[in-house]
Order: C-alpha cells, then structure tokens, then sequence
C-alpha cells in the first residue's frame, strides 16, 4: 500500500495511543503517477492493465504456438480455459453455430476482467484494476458497440430498432409505453449494470481487505493483540472470498456480454 493512500499513515499508530484509526477511504483507490510522457499521467493501474494484457497474450503464445497432440502443462491449462469459456458460456448462451465466431473475443474478454481483479491479492500489486469504473465502464463499451453493431447488421436500420425496442403490434395501446421501456432498459440502463455490477464489487471487496488490514495492524498494541488476531482471520477470509468472487465476477461479466450478443443475433417476432 502507497503512502498517497493512506493519508500519511503512521506505521506506529495503533490503538491506546492518541492517534485515531486511519479508516480507509476513497484515498484508497488514488495514485501518484509514475510517469508523465507529453502531459499524459501514467499511474499503478494503468501499469497493472498492461502488464495483465501481456501475460494474457504471453500465456496462450507459450500454450499454443506450437500445439502438440499430447499437450504438455502449459498447453493443458490453456485449452482448459479456452474451452471453459467456449462451451460453458458462448455455447450454453449463444450457441455453438452462431457462438464460434465470438469465442476469441469472449475468451480475451474472461481472461482480461478476471487477471485485473486478480491483481487486488497479487503481493506488491495488491489492486483490483476494475475498482476504478473507468476500466469496467470501457469494456462495457466494447460490449456494447458490439451488441449495437450486430443488431443492425444482422437486422438492418428499421429491424434493429424493432430488436431494440421491442416493438410487437400486437402489444396494442401499451406498445408505446413498452417501447420508451426497452429503450430505457437496453440503450441507457443495460452498459450502466453491466459496468457497474463488476466495478461495485470489486470495489466493496478491496475496501473490505484494506479495512481489516489496517485494522489488524492499528490493534496490535497491549490489549488489541485478542483483537488484531480476529481481524486478521478476517483479512485471509476475506482473501480468499475475493478469489472466488474474482471468478465469479469474469464470468458474470462475460455471461452478459454472450446474452447481449444472442439478443442481437435473435430473429425478431
């Protein structure tokens, strides 16, 4: 954790002493930059971004520039993943004729979300990328002009906006007010949820990890040390929920994305 965020933390501020507990904040997720090239600040996240594309795209090289019948270990997990994503999701939501195009792209999009929310319990990282929204509300954008994009492409200019707002004629005297719906739902609310859901808890979960260690560290002193022992259980409980939400987060996300994809690619009745 960097000095810029924990507002001048004192490594001998602990309880029964005058200083109160550095309560953890919206300081959490600020950074000096690192670097500034032409007036553009290059800060810890953005670093831990690209580092995770790069590891992304070293990983599936090692494990399938050159593909062997018998794969060896490296190979082994990559095609555990791709196929994960491609039959667990793209095939489940989308199908797998009209899914196999979109595996490349949902197989980056699940392994990029989830090695930015596994930076938070990475040592010396120790930062889920994606509690900062403008990293979720990017990929959410790319989702989105994807969704977009296909729905007018598969059902042109008038059917898109048919598939889009939902249009039926035989909805009668409420058509109108289903339609204002559906676009309310599809084109403003839908990118919001869908940045939103993975950003808040990855949010909420490293503020949870920061608090108990801060708490931990703020009650070792005298009596505190019954204390700091629970709240360190607390920090690798803590731990090891947010692998697991982690997971989960990537593939909600991805999920998302496939149901998006499915509802453009859909015949409109």
């Amino acid at each position: 954790m960097s000095a810029d965020q924990t507002l001048a933390f004192d490594p001998s501020c602990h309880i029964f002493t005058p200083c109160g507990f550095p309560a953890p904040g919206l300081h959490t997720f600020m950074y000096e930059p690192i670097a500034t090239v032409a007036g553009f600040e290059f800060t810890k996240p953005m670093l831990l971004a690209l580092l995770g594309s790069v590891l992304i795209v070293a990983f599936f090289w090692a494990a399938f520039a050159k593909p062997k019948l018998v794969p060896g270990k490296v190979q082994m997990i990559g095609e555990a993943g791709y196929d994960f994503v491609r039959r667990g999701i793209v095939y489940e939501i989308i199908g797998k004729k009209d899914g196999e195009k979109y595996v490349p792209f949902m197989v980056s999009l699940f392994f990029f979300v989830w090695i930015l929310n596994l930076w938070s319990i990475i040592p010396l990282a120790q930062f889920p990328v994606t509690s900062l929204i403008a990293f979720p509300a990017g990929l959410a954008l790319v989702v989105y002009v994807t969704w977009v994009g296909l729905t007018f492409k598969k059902h042109g200019f008038v059917g898109g906006w048919k598939n889009i707002l939902g249009y039926d004629k035989n909805l009668g005297p409420i058509l109108p007010m289903v339609m204002a719906l559906e676009f309310l739902s599809n084109l403003i609310i839908r990118p919001f949820t869908h940045a939103v859901r993975l950003f808040a808890n990855m949010f909420a979960g490293h503020m949870l990890i920061v608090m108990f260690s801060l708490a931990t560290w703020y009650l070792m002193n005298g009596l505190g040390f019954v204390y700091a022992g629970a709240s360190f259980v607390m920090v690798v409980a803590m731990t090891a929920f947010e692998l697991f939400i982690q997971a989960v987060q990537a593939y909600v996300f991805v999920l998302l994305a496939c149901s998006y994809v499915q509802g453009a690619l859909a015949e409109h009745h």
